[in-house]
């Protein structure tokens, strides 16, 4: 089948009427990187390696035992018989970068007018590479430009941030969490959702915070993206009696259940561009410390926020994770004031802002909750023209 390409990668298929409701036969599409075309016999062994893979059968609908004849069958029997039928279009992704070329599949399944709904799996060996992306982005254009397509959906189990995160790239929206929506390995599962319209900007809709690691050698501490073996001391810091006194809103029992749900919470806001997590770490043993956060993070503004494990306390810590986290605030996020919170009777968290160099505007009667019910709150700033000369 002819095919053309544009600029910018934007793939035109020459033989194929805008307005068909399916096509007959599977297109070639490029990006002259990436290729997308009709799944075969020489795509067997990668789906096959695909469809072994623990991350593929966690997260996708591969057939769970798989082999040879699976994959055959696959490649050269369901494929075409979905193309044949209109149910799907699927399509072996290919790279020359990848050994053996192939790099996984895709496939848009028609769910009415102009209505289509997308997925994808990436091969192990192309992960990573910028592979899927290129691949989303040619399929998306096809159907939207060849197939009279209005609107794509997408969903992925959650907990899928990869597949999240290519969505978040080609400009899907992000529609919320379905609860028990998704039928995967026999259990009801949450499932995000998405969609793209044709006329709408293949590019992201909003921030996604990936936190740098950030150091001060001298205080010895280390900020980084929190991960599951911090779970125990996430554990310990909220259970201890003057933490959860001033969060007052914690559970009591605070469980891993509860730091499951605090590190889950985490990624979401740095996902949704409204949060930069960290954990306050020790630079010699990576051993959590504490957690600070920068959050309702918008163009011009963020508010930080900490707590500090036990073992944290007396050292400084928390003051120099104030000072790491505000500077990349202001140097990196781009923001032009933050904000900091206390309770007005906690003194150790007010002597952090005061030693940053934060400004004392003001109290809010009952702004904040602790163990023991509502509570007073000093309000603290600093503006990006003033941290320079107060650190």
């Amino acid at each position: 089948m002819a095919r053309t390409t544009g600029c910018r990668g934007r793939v035109r298929d020459v033989t194929a009427p805008a307005d068909r409701p399916a096509p007959a036969e599977p297109p070639v599409l490029t990006d002259g990187r990436v290729t997308l075309r009709a799944l075969g016999e020489e795509h067997v062994a990668g789906c096959l390696e695909q469809a072994l893979d623990p991350e593929s059968i966690r997260w996708t609908t591969v057939p769970v035992p798989s082999g040879v004849d699976t994959a055959l069958e696959f490649c050269t029997e369901i494929a075409p018989r979905a193309w044949a039928d209109g149910s799907q279009w699927i399509l072996a992704i290919e790279c020359d970068e990848v050994p053996g070329r192939y790099c996984g599949n895709l496939a848009l399944r028609p769910e009415g007018p102009g209505l289509a709904e997308i997925g994808y799996g990436a091969a192990p060996a192309a992960r990573g590479l910028g592979i899927m992306e290129a691949g989303v982005r040619l399929a998306l254009e096809w159907g939207f430009e060849q197939q009279g397509l209005q609107v794509v959906r997408w969903g992925a189990l959650v907990g899928n941030w990869a597949s999240r995160r290519l969505a978040w790239k080609v400009g899907f929206s992000y529609d919320g969490l379905q609860r028990g929506t998704h039928v995967h390995r026999g259990e009801l599962r949450d499932a995000w959702s998405g969609t793209l319209h044709r006329d709408e900007p293949r590019v992201p809709r909003h921030r996604w915070f990936v936190p740098p690691v950030l150091e001060d050698p001298v205080a010895g501490v280390r900020l980084r993206q929190p991960r599951e073996a911090d779970l125990p001391r996430i554990v310990e810091a909220c259970s201890d009696e003057r933490t959860s006194y001033w969060l007052g809103s914690m559970p009591v029992p605070y469980t891993e259940t509860d730091a499951r749900a605090w590190l889950a919470g985490q990624d979401e806001g740095a996902a949704t561009g409204t949060k930069v997590p960290w954990v306050v770490a020790d630079a010699a043993t990576d051993a959590l410390l504490g957690a600070i956060n920068l959050f309702d993070v918008s163009l011009d503004f963020a508010e930080v926020g900490y707590w500090a494990h036990p073992d944290a306390r007396g050292r400084g810590m928390m003051t120099a994770a104030t000072r790491l986290a505000t500077t990349y605030a202001f140097e990196e996020v781009g923001v032009r004031r933050v904000a900091l919170l206390a309770a007005l009777e906690n003194t150790a968290s007010r002597h952090v802002a005061e030693a940053c160099g934060f400004t004392l505007t003001g109290h809010e009667r009952l702004g904040t909750t602790l163990r023991t019910g509502r509570a007073d709150v000093a309000l603290y700033d600093v503006l990006a023209e003033e941290w320079p000369s107060r650190v």
